[in-house]
Formats: structure tokens, sequence, C-alpha cells
């Protein structure tokens, strides 16, 4: 039934699969920023916490009795560590995503997004009316002010951007914030890949640009990057997060977040929290190897290198896959043009992470 479509993906060397990776390569691939994906005592300390309640699954929606004590204890640290009023636990950073721009943006509201915000959020707006959709240029904040400026709609703007964008790793402009505040637009930040990663308490780009929030900032964050584990939340006013759960369907009609997901996340908090200086540490010294070797500078792990040919990107990730280490080989649509994305873990020994680089410079990928 799909056989052209198939062939025309094959032939462009945009054809994917699902693959189970040789368990000793170096994973130099995923989100797993921290490296707590493998940190046997968190997943202890939430297995414990989860064995404490009298059952182990939520068992129904947030708002039939699927709310536990462990999303309202995982919601009250990420309020106290982010300075927001209120936060809610949704199922994914995909679904966060549909609840806020599906949710907020009303009959006469119009949302204003990067042209690189995540799939989930650009899906989104396809279930908006075309007109209440403006795409800006990305981190473009003159763009941004320009199209919010000839706007003739009459209600509220709604600006939706990324602290660290997942495919360029670059981080989104303080210029933003400062133009949502001058007009009182609505900001949404997703966090997924800034949370964890970067700002004085590693917190995010809110953090980073020492941002207090205030009633029109809503912060979105993931469970499955750097908190190594897996779910979302969403921290905003009261007043946001009571709309949201009485209007987001994605919150209304999915099963609660998992209990033991979310119980990761809140152990996976606290121990970034508790260790925050040595983590900094430990990210400034993979950036400063980035940079020495690759001449690369970066404020996110996340290091996008341009290949620009699909079938280049696959055979230089099968190169570094022969030499023991697992890169990501990132092809349209996800991207413009085909990248190599290595991600600088911090769990990655530094003469490890300098043998990676060296690699690299002998495949001559960054010319």
């Amino acid at each position: 039934m799909y056989a052209k479509e198939l062939s025309s993906i094959k032939k462009s060397n945009r054809f994917r699969t699902r693959e189970l990776f040789d368990e000793n390569l170096i994973d130099l691939a995923s989100n797993d920023y921290l490296g707590l994906s493998t940190n046997k005592y968190i997943f202890q300390k939430a297995y414990e916490r989860v064995l404490k309640q009298n059952y182990h699954s939520p068992k129904a929606s947030m708002l039939v009795n699927g709310y536990s004590k462990i999303h309202k204890i995982f919601e009250d640290k990420l309020c106290e560590v982010n300075n927001f009023e209120a936060a809610i636990t949704v199922g994914s950073g995909f679904l966060a995503n549909i609840s806020l721009i599906e949710a907020l943006c009303r009959k006469n509201d119009t949302i204003f997004i990067d042209e690189e915000y995540h799939a989930s959020g650009i899906l989104a707006t396809k279930l908006l009316k075309p007109e209440q959709v403006i795409v800006f240029k990305h981190n473009d904040y003159k763009d941004l002010e320009e199209k919010i400026t000839s706007n003739k709609r009459t209600g509220r703007a709604i600006i939706a951007i990324e602290g660290v964008y997942s495919m360029g790793g670059d981080l989104a402009p303080i210029e933003i914030f400062q133009i949502a505040d001058l007009y009182k637009a609505i900001l949404i930040v997703d966090e997924a890949h800034s949370s964890g990663v970067i700002g004085e308490n590693l917190s995010g780009i809110f953090d980073y640009y020492k941002i207090t929030p205030n009633k029109y900032h809503i912060k979105m964050g993931t469970l499955g990057k750097a908190y190594g584990s897996y779910g979302a939340y969403i921290l905003a006013s009261n007043e946001i997060i009571d709309f949201l759960t009485n209007r987001a369907k994605p919150i209304i009609y999915s099963t609660a977040p998992s209990l033991f997901d979310t119980a990761l996340g809140y152990e996976s908090l606290k121990f970034i929290i508790e260790n925050k200086k040595n983590l900094k540490k430990q990210i400034e010294e993979k950036l400063n190897i980035i940079y020495k070797e690759l001449g690369i500078s970066s404020e996110s792990l996340i290091i996008p290198i341009l290949i620009g040919d699909n079938k280049k990107v696959k055979e230089i990730q099968e190169v570094l896959k022969q030499n023991g280490f697992l890169v990501g080989a990132i092809r349209q649509p996800t991207v413009k043009n085909a990248i190599i994305r290595l991600i600088a873990k911090i769990d990655i020994k530094n003469d490890i992470l300098t043998n990676v680089c060296k690699l690299l410079k002998d495949l001559n990928v960054n010319k």
C-alpha cells in the first residue's frame, strides 16, 4: 500500500529503522546528558518510593483518581526549584506541547512560533486555524517583533520557543524574553534540552539568564533527557495551570503519568540540586574538549556537525560504530541538511571524548 513512498524514502537515504545497537558501543547519541540513566542509586530510591505506595500504577486520568502523592511531591519540588507558582505533570513532552498550544490559543489569539520549534509544537499548530499561526525565523527576535507589531488580530499573543534547540544546540536569545515582556505576550519555553544542563543551578534557560518567572511565563520540561526518566511537566501561574487542567485534552483524557517514571524524575531532580557543583564542572570539561579539538564553542552538550549529505552522514556514523562509538546521523525531515549530532555526555571519559573528536577531524567532517 505504501511501497512507492517507502521506495522514495530509501532512494533519498532517509529510510529509518528501529535498531538494537550493540550495548558495548560508547553512547554519544542519546539525550542522557548527565548519564543518569545508569545511576543505580537514583533508580533504587525511586523504586523504594513507589513501593511505599498502596498501588504502583496511576490507574486513571489525573482528573479521575490518577493523581498521586508522587505527582504532587514532584510538582511541589519543581515549583520550589524553578520559582513558579504551579506545576502539572504530563505523560510526555509531545503531549505537553499539544496541551499548551491547542488549549491556550483561543479563537482570537495568535501564536508566534520559532521555525525550528519541536515537531510536536508544529503539529499542535495544525489543530488551529491558519490565521492563528505565525512562524518567525529561527532565533530572529527582530523578525518576531516585526510580526507581532504588524499583526492585526485582537486576541492574546503567544510566543513559543525552546531554551536549547535539540538539533542545533543553540540557545534562545534573551531579547525574545524582553519582547514577550514588552508586548505582554504569553511565553512558552520548551526546556526539554536545557533543564539540567545550563544555568547557575542547572535549572535551564530562565536560570541561565537569571529571569524571575512572571504570570506570562510558561516552562515545559521533560524527564527523558537530563533527568534520565520519561514524562514531562508544565510550570506556570496558578491561573494557567488551572486553565490547562480544565481545557488541555492530553491532560484530561490521558492516563496520569507513570508513578515510577515520576518518582525517578523527582530523585534525579534532587540529585542534580545536591551535586550541581560537580556536574557543572564536568559539563565545562566536556565543552572545553569540544572547543579544543573541534573548534566548536557551545553552551549546551549538543554538538551538531553539518555534513549536508544523507549518504555520507550514515557512512560517518558507521565508521564511528566500527571504532566503538555511537553518534547520531540526523537527516530530513528532522533537519534541513544532514548532520552528525554528537552529545558530549558527562559520563563519557575525557580521553574517550578526545579520541572521538580526533576521529571526526580525521574524517574531515567539519571541512
